[in-house]
């Protein structure tokens, strides 16, 4: 099953993708996709309903962030081999854990917005789990139990505020819509293996990551009960897996974004985002 949300920003209402690819409104059966509801159990019994008698939605309508008031959103970085040595990294023995300010958050066609003075914003196409059920000190053969679904995610990042500024990533990471999110949930039974997705990105129409999931230094399965380890993960927490080789700060010579670029990102059966980039107005 394929869910969303729909509508203005900070006004976006539940829905879903149907068998014909129209977007259906599923605001009489649930007020929002947010920590409360965003649980295995609820989205099941969404998907066992017969939806066709739910509205029709316009079809272009703005698409928001596929789970709204999200309490967490963490990252994981160097996750990809190719990736790791094109920044001149060795592989990490343990996952890399970050997090992003959860206001990074936005729609996955919003702008991208350069933060003031940025010089060295880049583009990271990686593949999102969406936490399903309350997830502490889960084995690895269990970890997927928990997952409600899979989403498209741009991990953009100011690669000058993450790595030349000192202390956490986080600053860097963290900057309004530099968390483009869909556009849709994608539950695990139509998601397929997590570990067999294309994932690409162009900018300005020039393919610049073209990988595979398969590519991942530590498997979903493995950063989910790795991360449970430390932190109870909740129905409703967004995880970043990492992104693929192909990232500007990796180029030769080195690419960032500038106002006016268009960046197009997919993962595969996940859906596609399209921003494109405008200077910070405030």
């Amino acid at each position: 099953m394929k869910f969303l949300r729909y509508g203005p920003i900070g006004r976006e209402k539940p829905g879903c993708l149907d068998q014909e690819g129209n977007i259906r409104d599923l605001s009489a059966l649930i007020a929002d996709f947010t920590p409360d509801t965003v649980t295995c159990e609820e989205l099941t019994a969404l998907a066992d309903r017969d939806l066709s008698d739910l509205p029709v939605v316009d079809p272009q309508t703005r698409i928001g962030p596929c789970v709204g008031s999200a309490r967490n959103f963490y990252a994981v970085g160097l996750n990809y081999a190719r990736h790791a040595r094109e920044t001149n990294n060795p592989e990490p023995k343990e996952p890399v854990l970050f997090s992003k300010s959860t206001s990074s958050i936005c729609g996955p066609n919003d702008p991208i917005i350069l933060p003031r003075g940025s010089v060295k914003t880049d583009w990271e196409v990686e593949l999102g789990i969406i936490i399903g059920r309350p997830c502490s000190y889960v084995s690895k053969d269990d970890a997927l139990d928990y997952v409600a679904g899979f989403a498209t995610i741009n991990d953009v990042s100011e690669r000058a505020y993450q790595i030349e500024r000192g202390g956490q990533w986080i600053k860097g990471k963290s900057s309004p819509n530099f968390g483009p999110l869909g556009p849709w949930l994608v539950t695990p039974d139509e998601a397929g293996d997590p570990q067999n997705l294309s994932l690409r990105l162009s900018v300005n129409g020039e393919t610049v990551q073209n990988s595979t999931t398969a590519d991942m230094i530590f498997s979903v399965a493995e950063i989910i009960s790795y991360m449970s380890g430390f932190m109870r993960l909740m129905p409703g927490d967004i995880i970043a897996t990492g992104t693929p080789e192909g990232v500007g700060m990796g180029l030769t010579p080195q690419r960032f974004l500038n106002a006016g670029d268009v960046v197009e990102l997919s993962v595969e059966g996940l859906g596609s985002q399209r921003q494109t980039v405008v200077a910070n107005q405030q």
